[in-house]
């Protein structure tokens, strides 16, 4: 594991698999949305986020949360090792996505772009998870998992399973 791609519908948890994945590894985190936004939540232009992106794709090793543009996602699918999809329950992302707005009144959320709207950002995530099912859904696991191959392939689908993960990678690093 030296080159991991964390992603997922908005709200899965992705971000705080991806920090205690950085931790227990040491491996560098780039959180794909501080990349993405400025400090007040407009998306930076294409190129260079591309250029930041390739950058880190060219890296020994690297932890990337997030989706991004598809074309440097698919590129990310590529360069990546390991992939770990987060496939939680619509339900339950809902429910992480209005718990992190309500917690970002006092808090900045893991990951969030600096000075960023926590509520424009909440709004557009629960927009987000409307569409989500033309992406994530079994063709894309299928996908993924054909992947096997020459990638290890990690599908998160509860949050206990999630919880078992990282308790797992925690000991595999000690």
């Amino acid at each position: 594991m030296k080159k991991v791609a964390i992603f997922g519908k908005p709200g899965s948890g992705k971000s705080s698999i991806a920090k205690k994945l950085a931790s227990c590894t040491n491996i560098p985190l780039h959180l794909l949305d501080t990349l993405a936004y400025t400090k007040d939540g407009r998306l930076v232009a294409a190129e260079t986020f591309k250029q930041s992106h390739d950058v880190i794709l060219q890296s020994d090793s690297w932890i990337i949360d997030g989706l991004g543009p598809i074309n440097c996602f698919h590129e990310r699918i590529a360069a990546a090792d390991t992939l770990i999809y987060i496939d939680l329950p619509y339900p339950t992302c809902y429910w992480f996505v209005f718990k992190r707005m309500i917690k970002g009144l006092w808090e900045a959320p893991l990951g969030w772009p600096a000075g960023s709207s926590v509520l424009k950002g909440s709004i557009q995530s629960f927009k987000t998870l409307r569409l989500c099912p033309k992406f994530w859904n079994e063709d894309f696991k299928k996908r993924i998992m054909n992947l096997s191959d020459s990638k290890s392939i990690h599908i998160i689908s509860s949050t206990a399973e999630l919880d078992r993960f990282l308790s797992d990678t925690k000991l595999k690093s000690e």
